[in-house]
């Protein structure tokens, strides 16, 4: 490795919204998120379909479901 083109690897904390604080290494001192694996619905399981303009009932009426 050619000295002196990297940037500088140090640890740093990610912030997110929802209060959870994960130290990790990175190039950036501190970094701030607004969504986390502790409070994004696809790992929480509160996931919800969003029907939008009725297509999941025009689906249902056209293939008779």
């Amino acid at each position: 490795m050619k000295m002196g083109i990297h940037p500088d690897y140090k640890q740093t904390t990610i912030r997110c919204a929802c209060g959870e604080v994960i130290e990790t290494g990175s190039t950036r001192p501190d970094i701030k998120i607004e969504i986390c694996s502790k409070c994004h619905p696809f790992y929480t399981g509160k996931q919800k379909l969003v029907d939008t303009s009725g297509r999941v009932d025009k689906f249902n009426k056209k293939f008779g479901m």
